[in-house]
């Protein structure tokens, strides 16, 4: 009885092992990738059209695009939603500014832009793995889908986008932001000299 526990644990032993040396390469990968954001999301754009085409051409699989769109959704709010709103909690720390006179505080937000593109890739690809099993191929009129989800979307980001108007929030900017000189000199004024 332990000479059988012992051969399918040598078995198992040579795919884990390389199982982790996958793990390993694909997290090297995953690494490199990290401060090449515009390939990052060329790549990104590649995936989906694959899976476009392949829902355009098998004609099916709403269900699994409309999953897809909601999760897409619910990253979207993530990524554009900060770490603490300022409206649900009041914190003793750093808050947006929401005159032109207060003092700017970084926006930390809730999914950084590495993770959303992450999740953003990872969800297309298995939603194109699902697109080859007939079981989630379930008959449904896209269209009242399509508008089901469009009005998710206008009443979920219509309170996304009053925020970020309210906090002068610009979500999308790619890099770290630079010194180029000085701006005026009503901002020099106001600087501490060391």
């Amino acid at each position: 009885m332990e000479g059988t526990g012992g051969s399918s644990a040598s078995a198992a032993a040579p795919v884990n092992q390389k199982w982790q040396e996958f793990a390993k390469l694909f997290q090297y990968y995953l690494d490199k990738s990290t401060p090449h954001a515009t390939y990052r999301w060329i790549g990104s754009l590649v995936i989906v059209s694959i899976f476009v085409l392949r829902v355009f051409y098998v004609q099916g699989f709403y269900i699994v695009s409309y999953g897809l769109g909601i999760y897409l959704l619910n990253l979207l709010i993530g990524f554009l939603s900060p770490l603490v709103d300022p409206e649900m909690e009041p914190s003793d720390g750093p808050l947006l500014p929401t005159k032109g006179s207060d003092e700017f505080k970084p926006f930390i937000r809730r999914l950084p832009e590495f993770k959303f593109w992450y999740s953003f890739t990872k969800a297309f690809c298995i939603a194109f793995m699902m697109t080859f099993f007939s079981v989630f191929d379930v008959p449904v009129f896209w269209p009242i889908l399509l508008c089901y989800w469009v009005v998710l979307f206008v009443l979920t980001m219509r309170r996304q986008i009053a925020h970020m108007i309210k906090y002068k929030y610009i979500p999308f900017n790619i890099g770290k932001q630079k010194y180029t000189g000085k701006r005026s000199s009503a901002s020099s004024s106001g600087s501490r000299a060391d």
